[in-house]
């Protein structure tokens, strides 16, 4: 089994009076990058799931955030009692001079600290935390589930398209146009072409003719496709994190196609050249999505 790179997860709730949400977003990354966005007091819980995150991916750049929303609660007025005693007393006990009148309660109720206010509702910080901490196991086990579930479909598209490049590597390789009386006609052309101004030196007329014979070849490059290939099926039926692995084969199955393409003098192996190209390059895109 292999797995996607990209996947979507969410897992909310209510602790007490504050509602909570996580949600993480993964996509493609040559490595695995995990950035966490928590509100402040929370960097906590938000390590955990980071933590969490990286045991549980080889790739990717994962996005993850943690949103609270406390609702407004009713203020509840209270006086501080023991601090107005105090504050009366003190007063009293100052002298008056002219012009200054006794302290008032109103006055004295407008000294900070005097009249508190407390909200109604609380928050059990312990319960929350826990809370949080087992959402985050959820919200990692959704997540792996949506990058193996994409994954299964990418494993049938990537089988799908090796399948093709192998049809195509065994098409070249019956190609009439490698046929060696094919070869022998071609060379046949070229050597009348040379000599159809003049004589030439038998030994450079050899030399020439092994040099189109050696151009003409593509041996190597059709034994190279299908190692490459090989390797690919395989890494496919082991599974895990093999998109590096891949995305190498990707390369040499590009530079194996484009050196066939060079090399194929003739339509029809030009063309299934072509179509070799076409196909690799959608392996290319599909490998790059995979973890």
């Amino acid at each position: 089994m292999i797995a996607s790179m990209t996947g979507f997860a969410r897992a909310a709730g209510t602790t007490g009076p504050v509602q909570w949400v996580w949600e993480v977003r993964s996509v493609n990354g040559r490595g695995l990058d995990v950035r966490v966005r928590v509100p402040g007091g929370f960097d906590g819980p938000g390590e955990t799931a980071r933590a969490a995150l990286q045991k549980a991916l080889a790739r990717g750049q994962c996005q993850l955030s943690l949103n609270l929303t406390r609702p407004e609660a009713t203020p509840r007025v209270r006086i501080n009692e023991a601090l107005l005693a105090d504050l009366a007393a003190a007063v009293a006990r100052v002298p008056l001079s002219a012009g200054l009148g006794p302290a008032t309660l109103d006055g004295l109720l407008g000294i900070r600290g005097v009249i508190e206010s407390e909200e109604e509702a609380g928050t059990d910080r312990d319960a929350l935390d826990r809370d949080l901490a087992s959402a985050v196991q959820r919200l990692v086990s959704d997540l792996v589930e949506m990058r193996a579930t994409e994954g299964r479909q990418l494993a049938a598209i990537i089988g799908g398209q090796l399948a093709e490049m192998e049809r195509l590597t065994e098409a070249a390789d019956s190609c009439p146009s490698r046929k060696p009386e094919a070869v022998r006609g071609r060379l046949a052309a070229a050597v009348a072409s040379l000599v159809e101004n003049g004589a030439l030196d038998p030994d450079r007329l050899h030399q020439e003719a092994v040099m189109l014979a050696a151009k003409a070849d593509v041996r190597e490059e059709l034994d190279r496709l299908r190692a490459h290939l090989a390797s690919a099926c395989d890494l496919l039926a082991k599974g895990g994190a093999i998109g590096r692995r891949l995305d190498f084969l990707a390369q040499e199955l590009g530079r194996e196609a484009n050196t066939l393409s060079a090399k194929a003098n003739d339509i029809a192996l030009s063309r299934i050249g072509l179509d070799l190209k076409a196909v690799v390059e959608q392996f290319r895109e599909q490998v790059q999505n995979v973890e």
